[in-house]
Parts: C-alpha cells; structure tokens; sequence
C-alpha cells in the first residue's frame, strides 16, 4: 500500500502517461469508444477500491495539489477561446450552438425534478458537474465539481454517465448523417450559408496552426498559469467575503472558478492567447486532475449509491434535448449538420466535435472545432447556474 504523497501522485501520472503513450503507439480502435481519460478515471477508482494507496496518508498531497491544478488547467484551457475567432461562425451556427445549450439546460432541470427522489440526496451537485461537460468537456466538468463542492462520489457517477450515455448519443449522430438530405428538406434548411463560412474558416486555421510548441512558451504558459492559480486562491476569499448577503450562497470555490474563467477569457484576446502549446498543457493538467479525484473514489460506495439511476438519467435528459433540438430546427430552420455538431460540441468537446464535422465533409473540421471552444467558453457558467437552478428541487 502507497503511504507516501509524492509516490501516489507520481503513480496518478505515470498511469496517465503509460494510457495515453498507448494510444499513440497502438492506434488501437479500442481508445475511439474508451478514451484514455476515461480508462485512467476507471483505473484509479480501482486503485481506490482495492486500497493500492492509504486514503487518509495521501489525503494531505491530495488537497494540497487537487485545486491549484485544477485552477491553473481551466485558465490555460480558455487561452484557446478567443470569442472574437468564434463569432467568424455566423448567426446561423451560433444560433444553433446556443439552441444546443438551452435545450440542454432544460433536460438537466427537467429531469431533476421528476427523478431526484431516486438519484440520492444533493444529486443535483454531481448533475451540474455533468451539465458543465455536457455543455463544455472534461475540463469544464472538474471546475464545475468544484465550484459545486460534488463529492468525489457523485462526481464519478457524473463521468461514468458522461461516458457510457455520451458514447451511445455519439453514435446516433453518426448513424443520422445519412438522414441529413430528407432532413434538411423537411425543415427547409439552406446550407449555402454553411458553405462560405466553413471555407473562409479553413484558411485562417491553416494559418493559425503553424505556430510550433518551444520551451520558452510552455514554461511561460506552466509559470502564469500556476501563479494565476495562487492570485485566484487568495482573491476569491476576498471577493466572497465582501460579496453582499444575497450572493454569499454562492461557496467560495466559485467565486474563485468564475475570476479565473474570466481572466483566461480575456487574456485568450492578447498575444497570450496565440502562444502556442496551451492544448498540451490543459491536457497535462486535465490527466493530473481526473487522476487525483478518481483515487478518492470506491466502485463499492458507488454501486451502493444507487448509480444506475444516473445512467436512467443521462439518457433522459439526451432524449429530452435530442427531440427539442428537432423542434427547434423545424422553427428556425436549422440543418442536420449545425443541429448534429451544436449537440456534439456541447456534449463532446473537441474530441469529438470535428469527427462528426469531417464526417459530413473534410472542410467543415474548423466549424467543428470552433464550436467545440465556444462550449468551454460556456460550460462551466452553464453548469455552475444549471446545478443552482436544479437544487431549488431538493
């Protein structure tokens, strides 16, 4: 059994590398329905489970390193969300990005309402974390949790839905792509907006994408990031307790999420912004993070949380949303293609986003991946206000 801090977290690390190394060296198919994020969350809960470290001797490293990192992953994360760069989509696609969000936002609070009873006391925690990924990604999903103060618990029932309900939706837009024609007609959609934009797009991402990664770059990105991290910290504290009676229901982790998202949403339209190497480094950070808080997790607490019920839930609120996002492309419009990449760049995030948009036509990735950035950008206020607004239900 691990006692030692430094070792459990080195272990974390190095179960993340050998995952990811995996992938890159097998180029298995196995890693397209399980990515390595997910195997590492279910390795380490493992590891939880059959006490490979000491809970209570690591606990001190745990929250020692959990929220710096965590802090410093979502400001490097949101240096890739240059809003001015997202706003080249159009009203169009922004439209149906947004449509994608609200529906959303109202299958989470819908379904809260009918089935809180059987998801287990303060569910709506770990459903707002899920609402932050479902909106954003993996990243999103983390500060929300914390912003929430989701136990460790409901947060690997939130990724163990966002696994299992978000590969099966995955699917089914892929197998609707060959609905698209008898779609588009249907609602009397016109594609040739779509077109101009999804070329125009393509060349600035050819250009934008020649920068290289060196190692003056990342070190600058890794010592602002860390230092923004420990500024947020102690600023958060301030700004709570100066915070009038009315927002004091707001905990302090939120406070501090809310500054740090801000100053990287800024910071995303400065040079900083165009530095190259930020991806890498989020998804550094990202691997640390969902190491940590799955080694607090037991498979044994959860199948005794009644977690199936979340699985129930997920495919709820994708049923819900999925048939919204039917109506409100028949009110405004909107074709397959901005519908099926608006759901996936909220649900998915980049990493799934531009396959469903290349899917349909290798000129479309950029649109994809754009919208992928915008759901970053949104996911974490999204989530933090849909989790609030689902605990008015118990």
């Amino acid at each position: 059994m691990i006692t030692n801090g430094f070792t459990y977290f080195a272990t974390l690390v190095f179960l993340a590398a050998i995952l990811v190394g995996a992938q890159k060296l097998t180029k298995a198919k196995f890693f397209e329905y399980v990515p390595p994020v997910v195997l590492l969350y279910l390795i380490c809960m493992l590891g939880c489970t059959f006490r490979l470290w000491d809970a209570a001797e690591t606990k001190a490293a745990y929250s020692a390193l959990r929220n710096p990192i965590l802090y410093a992953m979502i400001f490097v994360m949101l240096l890739r969300c240059d809003i001015r760069q997202i706003l080249k989509l159009g009203p169009k696609m922004l439209l149906g990005f947004f449509t994608a969000s609200v529906t959303i936002a109202i299958a989470f609070t819908a379904t809260y309402a009918v089935m809180n009873p059987l998801l287990g006391e303060g569910a709506w925690r770990g459903l707002g974390a899920l609402c932050g990924s479902w909106m954003g990604g993996s990243g999103n999903l983390v500060a929300v949790a914390d912003a929430l103060q989701a136990t460790e618990l409901q947060l690997a029932g939130a990724s163990i839905v966002d696994s299992i309900d978000y590969s099966i939706w995955v699917m089914f837009l892929l197998w609707a792509i060959n609905l698209a024609p008898g779609f588009n007609k249907w609602v009397k959609a016109n594609t040739k907006t779509l077109d101009e934009v999804s070329s125009r797009l393509d060349a600035e991402f050819a250009a934008a994408n020649e920068k290289k990664i060196d190692f003056p770059s990342l070190l600058f990105l890794l010592g602002l990031s860390l230092i923004m991290s420990a500024i947020c910290t102690n600023l958060g504290t301030v700004i709570r307790g100066m915070a009038p009676a009315a927002l004091q229901v707001f905990d302090v982790a939120t406070y501090r999420i809310v500054l740090i998202s801000i100053i990287g949403l800024l910071l995303a339209m400065t040079p900083v912004g165009k530095i190259a190497g930020s991806t890498e480094l989020s998804n550094v950070m990202l691997y640390m993070v969902i190491g940590l808080i799955a080694s607090r997790a037991s498979f044994m607490e959860l199948l005794e949380g009644g977690m199936a019920w979340w699985i129930v839930a997920g495919f709820v609120i994708l049923a819900i949303h999925g048939i919204l996002m039917v109506l409100a492309a028949k009110l405004f419009k909107l074709d397959m293609f901005t519908c099926g990449v608006a759901s996936l760049a909220n649900i998915g995030g980049t990493a799934s986003a531009p396959i469903l948009a290349a899917s349909y036509s290798g000129s479309l990735v950029s649109v994809g991946v754009l919208m992928a950035l915008m759901g970053y950008v949104i996911g974490t206020f999204g989530g933090i206000g849909v989790g609030y607004l689902m605990s008015i239900f118990g």
